[in-house]
């Protein structure tokens, strides 16, 4: 079991790879991104039980889909650093038949990677449906899903929220990741959606909050709260308040970097303050 200190130096690592993989193609989505690489990694480092000796159907497994598939950069450095293939491949992301495309893909067999999601609001239906496949396969595994918050925009969410309670979809653990910002500005500017909090205990959902989004210890007390609400007849909704760009702090406090490359000194700087850990590929 890793130590806060080692989950936070996984971290840092993370973002390492998300700023220099951004970088080199001068392409990809770093700020939300740099936002959950701490729960990414709880998830992968301590969470989720699972193997790396990946299959599609992933029996007696937790699993794990990221609907906001934009964020593939801390996606794809998390599954190489806990194993699913090599770190080296990062140097690949979003070139000519790479595996690691800007928005995951299945075509490639890219271990880790179950469903492609480059478009938004269809993760939470695809999680759904895996957990009443645990159900019907006798199955105790838990599915976790991550959603951005501006991704709720999308109104195929909120019909897989109303089916998930109706159904009592009580192995799905689905996290949102609440920065209140998207490409175009906030999510209030652009869409006001009011308390989500509200709406998913509407629609029948238990939901928590985990107010440091970016602190270790707090995501790993959320996700132990979240799995001992599982079994109950409900599906469960952490909401995760994170800071886009975070571990960046010409990164954080704005929506600029939703899906903007740093230039050469500007990655020097991000990087010195992400002093390496786990080592660069």
């Amino acid at each position: 079991m890793p130590t806060t200190q080692q989950l936070q130096d996984f971290t840092q690592q993370v973002r390492r790879d998300i700023l220099r993989m951004v970088h080199k193609v001068n392409s990809g989505h770093p700020g939300g991104s740099l936002g959950c690489a701490e729960f990414i990694t709880c998830l992968y480092q301590e969470v989720m039980d699972y193997s790396t000796d990946f299959t599609m159907d992933g029996n007696h497994e937790d699993l794990f889909f990221l609907s906001n598939g934009h964020i593939s950069p801390v996606f794809y450095s998390v599954l190489a650093h806990s194993g699913f293939f090599s770190v080296a491949e990062l140097a690949t992301f979003r070139l000519l038949d790479s595996r690691l495309q800007g928005h995951p893909t299945t075509h490639e067999g890219l271990p880790g990677v179950r469903i492609a999601s480059g478009s938004l609001g269809q993760g939470m239906s695809v999680g759904i449906g895996a957990a009443q496949a645990k159900k019907l396969n006798g199955d105790a595994k838990i599915i976790y899903t991550l959603h951005g918050d501006g991704e709720l925009q999308e109104g195929q969410n909120w019909e897989a929220i109303m089916y998930a309670s109706a159904k009592k979809v009580d192995n799905l653990i689905a996290t949102i990741d609440l920065n209140g910002k998207q490409i175009d500005g906030s999510t209030d500017q652009v869409l006001a959606m009011g308390s989500i909090r509200a709406k998913f205990e509407a629609f029948g959902w238990d939901v928590l909050d985990v107010k440091e989004g970016n602190d270790i210890e707090a995501i790993l007390a959320g996700l132990a709260q979240a799995k001992s609400l599982t079994g109950k007849g409900k599906p469960v909704c952490i909401l995760l308040h994170t800071e886009m760009g975070n571990g960046v702090d010409f990164m954080m406090h704005t929506h600029a970097w939703h899906g903007k490359a740093p230039s050469d000194e500007q990655l020097e700087n991000a990087l010195a303050q992400n002093p390496v850990t786990l080592g660069d590929y």
